[in-house]
C-alpha cells in the first residue's frame, strides 16, 4: 500500500483504509462501487481516472466547484490571518451586514456557527431562551441535522427504528405533502395542514406543555423536495406565535437563491420568520453557517445570563469565503440563471412526464426539483427500485443523482448554480433514454409472463386430454 502522503492512494487502497479507519454508519453515495473523486470544477466532478460527471447533487458548491473568486478570497485572507472570532475583525462585521441587507428588516443580527447542524441547535437555544418554554414542533419526515438535539426533531432519521422513541417535548406535524400526503386539495392544503399544527398545540397546553417553536425548512428537501402548499406558513406562523413560540425557517438547503425568485425560500409563502439558520451553500464547501434573528430576540440569551462564543464560527476566513459567495451570485446573476434554468427544466420534465407514467409528479422551483416516480399514477404507489435503478443508470452515463423522500422515490436535483441549459438539455436527453429502456424492459417482461400463462395453460389442456 502506498503510504506517501504525496502520492494519491489507489482507489482501492482507499477503500481498505476507509473500512478500518472510517465509522462503518459513515454511509457514501454508491456504495457497491463509490466513486473517488479527486477534482472538481463548476458543475463538474472528476475521478481519478479523469472521468467527467455531471454534478446535480451537490448544493455545497453553491456557486460552482473551486471557484476562482471564493477560492482566492479564502486563500489570501488564510495567508493574512485566521483565528477566534473573540477578537475584532472587520470579515465578521461586514458578513453579518452583507448576509441582513438579504433579510427583511427585521432579522438584522447574526450569529456565526460551522455548519447547519449547529445553526438549528443554536436556534432551539434562542427559542427557548426567549419564550421561557421547551417544545418544539417539527414535520414528519424532516432533517434538521446531526446533533443529538437536532436528530430528535429530525423524524427523517428515525422514523422506522423502534428503539429511538420520540421526546415527549416533540410534536410532529404532517407533513404538508399535497401529491401524496393526508390532504391532496391544492385548494385547501395549506389551510388544512395549518390546522394539524393548531390540533398539536391544543393537545399539548392540554397536557400543561408549552410551545416554544415551530421549525420547518422553507421546502422539505429529504422529505422529497416539497413544495408547501399557498398560505401553509402564513397560518402556522400565526397560530404558534398566538401560543407563545417563535417560527425558526430552516434555510440550510434552500438558501443564497436556489429558488431563482428569492434569496431565502421562505419569502415564496409572503412570511418572515422569527429566527432563520442558514449553512451548506454559505462558505461555497468551506464550514461556515449562521442564525439570523431580532434584536429582541437575540437579547435573550443575555437575559438568561447565558454568553455564547463558538471558537471557529464567524472566523476570518469563513467569512471571507461567504463574503465572496455572496458577490459571485449578485455579480453573475445566478438567481436569475437559476430561475431560468429551472424554469426550462421543469417545464421539458413535464412533457416527460406526459410520455412516461413512471413519473408521477414534477415539482420544484429554480434549481429546487423534485421527480416523484410511481408504479401507478391512479394508487400513486411509489417506485423505489425503478428510482434507484435511474440512479445507477445515471452513474453508468456520468451524471451524479440521488433520490429521497418519504420512500426514496424522488429523483432530487439541487445542483451547482452554475448549471446549465446545456447541462440541463443532456440531463433530459439522458432520463429520457432511460425511461424508455425501462418501458420496454417491461414491456418484454409482459410478454414473457403472458408466453408463460399461454404455455402453461396449454400444458394442462394437454395433460387433461391425455
Amino acid at each position: 500500500m502506498n503510504m506517501d502522503a504525496k502520492q494519491p492512494l489507489s482507489k482501492n487502497d482507499t477503500i481498505r483504509l476507509r473500512k478500518r479507519h472510517v465509522g462503518e454508519s459513515c454511509k457514501l453515495f454508491f456504495r457497491s462501487n463509490p466513486i473517488k473523486i479527486v477534482r472538481a470544477k463548476g458543475q463538474y466532478m472528476y475521478d481519478e481516472e479523469g472521468r467527467k460527471y455531471l454534478d446535480c447533487i451537490n448544493n455545497v458548491a453553491h456557486v460552482g466547484h473551486c471557484d476562482e473568486t471564493v477560492v482566492e478570497a479564502s486563500a489570501r485572507q488564510m495567508a493574512t490571518l485566521n483565528t477566534n472570532n473573540r477578537f475584532l475583525h472587520d470579515n465578521l462585521v461586514l458578513c453579518a451586514k452583507k448576509l441582513t441587507s438579504t433579510f427583511p428588516e427585521s432579522l438584522s443580527v447574526c450569529f456565526f456557527v460551522n455548519s447547519g447542524s449547529e445553526a438549528n441547535d443554536l436556534a432551539l437555544r434562542i427559542a427557548r431562551a426567549y419564550t421561557h418554554n421547551e417544545d418544539v414542533i417539527c414535520l414528519e419526515d424532516a432533517y434538521h441535522g446531526h446533533l443529538s438535539s437536532i436528530i430528535d426533531i429530525s423524524p427523517y432519521k428515525y422514523r422506522k427504528l423502534d428503539k429511538f422513541p420520540k421526546k415527549d417535548w416533540v410534536h410532529i406535524a404532517p407533513l404538508p405533502y399535497v401529491y401524496r400526503g393526508k390532504h391532496r386539495d391544492v385548494e385547501t392544503a395549506g389551510e388544512k395542514y395549518a390546522q394539524e399544527v393548531d390540533k398539536l398545540i391544543a393537545e399539548a397546553t392540554e397536557n400543561g406543555r408549552r410551545i416554544a417553536a415551530f421549525i420547518s425548512e422553507s421546502l422539505p428537501s429529504c422529505a422529497g423536495q416539497i413544495m408547501l402548499p399557498e398560505n401553509y406558513l402564513k397560518n402556522v406562523y400565526r397560530s404558534v406565535r398566538a401560543a407563545g413560540g417563535v417560527c425558526i425557517a430552516d434555510e440550510v438547503q434552500t438558501g443564497f437563491g436556489r429558488v431563482g425568485k428569492h434569496w431565502w425560500a421562505f419569502q415564496l409563502q409572503d412570511v418572515v420568520p422569527d429566527i432563520v439558520t442558514i449553512g451548506k451553500p454559505m462558505g461555497n464547501g468551506h464550514p461556515v453557517s449562521a442564525v439570523i434573528t431580532t434584536n429582541e430576540i437575540a437579547q435573550s440569551l443575555l437575559s438568561i445570563g447565558m454568553e455564547y462564543f463558538n471558537t471557529f464560527g464567524g472566523n476570518p476566513v469563513s467569512c471571507a469565503a461567504a463574503l465572496a459567495v455572496i458577490e459571485v451570485v449578485e455579480r453573475d446573476k445566478l438567481m436569475e440563471h437559476a430561475d431560468q434554468v429551472g424554469t426550462y427544466l421543469l417545464e421539458e420534465l413535464n412533457k416527460l412526464k406526459e410520455r412516461y407514467p413512471l413519473i408521477g409528479d414534477v415539482r420544484g422551483i429554480g434549481l429546487f426539483i423534485g421527480i416523484e416516480l410511481v408504479t401507478d399514477r391512479a394508487s400513486r404507489t411509489p417506485a423505489a427500485p425503478q428510482a434507484q435503478h435511474i440512479i445507477t443508470r445515471f452513474k453508468e452515463e456520468k451524471i451524479l443523482v440521488s433520490a429521497d423522500g418519504v420512500d426514496r422515490n424522488v429523483l432530487k436535483l439541487k445542483p451547482p448554480m452554475v448549471f446549465s441549459f446545456e447541462d440541463a438539455k443532456h440531463f433530459l436527453t439522458i432520463l429520457d433514454e432511460i425511461l424508455s429502456e425501462i418501458e420496454d424492459l417491461e414491456s418484454d417482461l409482459e410478454e414473457v409472463s403472458v408466453t408463460a400463462t399461454i404455455n402453461t395453460n396449454s400444458s394442462q389442456r394437454i395433460a387433461a386430454v391425455n
